[in-house]
């Protein structure tokens, strides 16, 4: 059974979740969505900043931590943006790392949108 998370974002004009948990696995995936709805175009250190934000708040949200993350895919439209994105996410993820892979792409859904990530994680059953 999958369980939609609620993580404080507005939903967008597409079909999908922010965040489904299903046998304590939550799958998830972000870009630099303000809590408004309005994507953040700016520089992408911003943008990184603002897309790892969004999966943290994800994760919270589903009762887990940043550590319980298992895998990040990144898709970026600048494989140059990789230093800028790599600083960020050494200020969200510490070892041992989650696996990751990293993809540059022609374009994301939004023009001037340079980052968006998928993320999994196995989320601990609460304790009773």
């Amino acid at each position: 059974m999958k369980e939609v998370i609620d993580v404080g974002l507005p939903p967008l004009k597409q079909p999908f979740s922010w965040a489904v948990k299903s046998a304590g696995m939550l799958f998830t995936a972000h870009g630099p969505v303000r809590s408004d709805g309005s994507i953040d175009t700016g520089p992408i250190e911003e943008q990184a900043r603002l897309t790892f934000a969004n999966l943290q708040r994800a994760v919270q949200a589903a009762g887990g931590t940043l550590a319980d993350v298992t895998q990040v895919l990144i898709y970026m439209t600048d494989v140059q943006d990789m230093p800028a994105i790599d600083a960020v996410y050494r200020e969200f993820f510490e070892a041992p790392w989650p696996n990751r892979s990293s993809a540059a792409v022609a374009g994301l859904v939004v023009p001037g949108m340079k980052i968006e990530i998928v993320a999994y994680a196995m989320i601990p059953a609460p304790h009773a």
